[in-house]
């Protein structure tokens, strides 16, 4: 059974950092490209980053980039997204999926999901 379960998840002041985990497990991880993708309150899920299989390539939306990094470690079949300098918009559930591309941004596309984690930045 493919699983992917994410954790991190905190209320953080603006301008404070959070690392959020995705474990994989029923699948072959490092095989997949991955991704994050939030949803904020009332909104429709965004697109954050995306990595390909081995780590060697990242790809960001313009809301996140420069603030946030994603890198993966295929042995500890973990996913994970650093966030800093996080900002009140930041707000929203956060997911991470597999993606079948780098390059493939519409969610719509990917297969498997996690269950989220929320992530809430407020004074």
């Amino acid at each position: 059974e493919v699983q992917l379960v994410e954790s991190g998840g905190a209320l953080v002041q603006p301008g404070g950092s959070l690392r959020l985990s995705c474990a994989a497990s029923g699948f072959n991880f490092g095989s997949y490209d991955m991704s994050w993708v939030r949803q904020a309150p009332g909104k429709g899920p965004e697109w954050v980053s995306n990595i390909d299989t081995d780590g060697g390539s990242t790809y960001y939306a313009e809301s996140v980039k420069g603030r946030f990094t994603i890198s993966r470690d295929n042995a500890k079949n973990t996913l994970y997204l650093q966030m800093n300098s996080l900002k009140p918009e930041d707000t929203a559930v956060y997911y991470c999926a597999t993606a079948p591309d780098l390059y493939v941004v519409s969610y719509l596309l990917y297969d498997y999901w996690g269950q989220g984690t929320q992530v809430t930045v407020s004074s």
